[in-house]
């Protein structure tokens, strides 16, 4: 999902400074006197599970209590995103899911509302996707690959994280956009999407750079583009999507952190600063390992809950001009 800078600045609402979390607890009155969950509703190996151990560890030095993660995976992400919501709103239960601005747009009978149910935390990172193929596929550039598509329509396995993930999304724009077919198979998650790639179990996929950059690195998969309007640093080799010949196809993930609705401003307040002081300390090792960059103008929760608003229009909006309805 591409964000533009120009509306992230309008979010920042001035830019807000960033307070110490000292000063934060002090005011505030709050700390966590145990270990505070953080659920990632994907398997292991995805890119919210990446994301989310690395900055557990230093958010965990910061609160003086252990960030746990723990891995709900299932229904495209939802069983883990709806656990959060109905769990009690103490500060002591999170969730990071990149998947929550999109699902609202693919699935009808929402158990939860993303826009009611959750209060903002942080936002961990922005991710633009990627367009790989199996080494086994006999394509060495995006329009070799667009041309084998045409050729064989549904005759090649696309690899989506579940109905409404980032992946899945992605996969549409690109069948949308490029105006191809292919088969849809969805797996519990980034990792065993792109597990699936690595065993030509599906031939292609739109990963998050997060979950994938290990893989293209090594030369396990082939990145015929990066879904964004630019090159990635963390990828330089590989072509952005109007380099690659599809101008359309644009796709970025986003990886906000939220609580239970009604978790209290001081727990919210310390909490936030804990999570972005983390994500500023890991960003040089995050960029490297995952190609996620963080981003300034989510201070607050009500800036956090509008970019998830934000998401949830756009994508529908994506969606709905590619004719796919909620089912």
């Amino acid at each position: 999902m591409k964000f533009h800078r120009r509306t992230t600045m309008a979010l920042a609402l001035g830019g807000l400074a960033l307070p110490a979390l000292v000063q934060a607890q002090g005011s505030a009155a709050w700390r966590p006197t145990r270990p505070v969950r953080l659920v990632v509703a994907a398997a292991p190996g995805g890119s919210n599970d990446i994301l989310g151990r690395i900055i557990a560890e230093p958010a965990s030095q910061i609160l003086g209590q252990p960030v746990v993660i723990e891995n709900r995976a299932g229904a495209g992400s939802i069983i883990g995103s709806e656990a959060v919501a109905r769990a009690p709103a103490d500060g002591y239960t999170l969730l990071i899911n990149s998947s929550l601005a999109t699902l609202p747009a693919v699935v009808a009978n929402m158990p939860y509302d993303t826009l009611g149910d959750f209060d903002g935390v942080a936002v961990a990172g922005f991710s633009p996707h990627l367009l790989v193929v199996n080494p086994s596929v006999p394509a060495r550039t995006a329009q070799e690959f667009i041309a084998l598509l045409r050729a064989n329509p549904r005759r090649l396995n696309y690899s989506s994280a579940g109905p409404g993930s980032g992946p899945h999304i992605g996969g549409l724009v690109l069948m949308a956009r490029m105006n191809v077919e292919a088969e849809t198979v969805h797996y519990r998650g980034g990792g065993p999407s792109v597990a699936a790639l690595l065993t030509g179990e599906a031939q292609f996929g739109t990963p998050t750079m997060a979950s994938a950059i290990g893989q293209v690195r090594g030369g396990a998969l082939r990145a015929l583009a990066v879904l964004a309007d630019q090159r990635s640093p963390a990828l330089p080799d590989v072509p952005s999507a109007p380099q690659a010949g599809m101008p359309g196809v644009i796709h970025e993930e986003f990886f906000p952190i939220v609580a239970p609705r009604r978790t209290p401003p001081a727990a919210l307040a310390v909490l936030g600063d804990a999570f972005r002081q983390a994500i500023q300390q890991t960003a040089t090792r995050v960029n490297e390992l995952t190609g996620v960059v963080p981003r300034t103008g989510f201070e607050t929760s009500a800036q956090v809950m509008a970019l998830v608003r934000y998401g949830v229009e756009i994508n529908t909006r994506l969606l709905r001009a590619a004719g796919v309805q909620p089912e």
